[in-house]
């Protein structure tokens, strides 16, 4: 998500923080390659968190469509990049969601949308993925949903058990796709 547009008290307050941040941890403010990071800090920050301000089931709203349609609608390797909630560092992968329509349809661009907005928020990947679920579920009332996550944490890569290339997959359905066979076709499908 692209912000063009600062909020600028909540610049101002995170660069408070920011160079709190960087005078406490011994950096000389003066330094040439630090002159302006406090702002773009800032300014990441309110990027990276951009999706507070934007409702996801109103995003698919706007592009809901009716059709005779009740096949699955497959949208795989929906890139994403997120902030763990733990410690604020980047965890990032793919998304792959189905959802099985029952009278309405989506604007495909939609899909990726929410995971957008979805991400843009301090997460956990297991919430992240529930949530994918839930608005899907909420807004079109399809058949069925199911949404996988395949994630790299960096919280688990730089620091602590410091494991290099470590997966977590989670994923959530609801409605047809409780049945095996058809989270077993949804799995073939994405090649896992």
């Amino acid at each position: 998500m692209i912000i063009t547009q600062y909020d600028e008290s909540k610049v101002k307050d995170l660069k408070e923080c920011v160079t709190q941040v960087l005078t406490t941890v011994g950096e000389d403010l003066n330094r040439e390659g630090l002159i302006n990071t406090p702002e773009r800090v800032a300014k990441c920050i309110l990027q990276f968190t951009s999706g507070y301000s934007v409702d996801p089931i109103a995003v698919l709203n706007s592009a809901k469509f009716k059709e005779d349609y009740s096949k699955p609608v497959l949208i795989k390797d929906i890139e994403f990049y997120s902030l763990c909630e733990h410690h604020m560092l980047p965890f990032f992968g793919k998304v792959h969601i189905a959802y099985i329509p029952d009278g309405s349809i989506v604007g495909l661009s939609k899909i990726p949308r929410i995971v957008d907005i979805l991400s843009h928020r301090l997460q956990v990947q297991e919430r992240f993925t529930r949530e994918i679920c839930q608005c899907i579920q909420q807004a079109l009332q399809p058949k069925g949903v199911m949404v996988v996550v395949e994630a790299q944490h960096m919280c688990m890569q730089m620091r602590g058990v410091e494991k290099q290339g470590a997966t977590t997959v989670t994923s959530d359905y609801s409605g047809d796709f409780s049945s095996s066979q058809m989270r077993e076709e949804f799995y073939k499908q994405i090649g896992k």
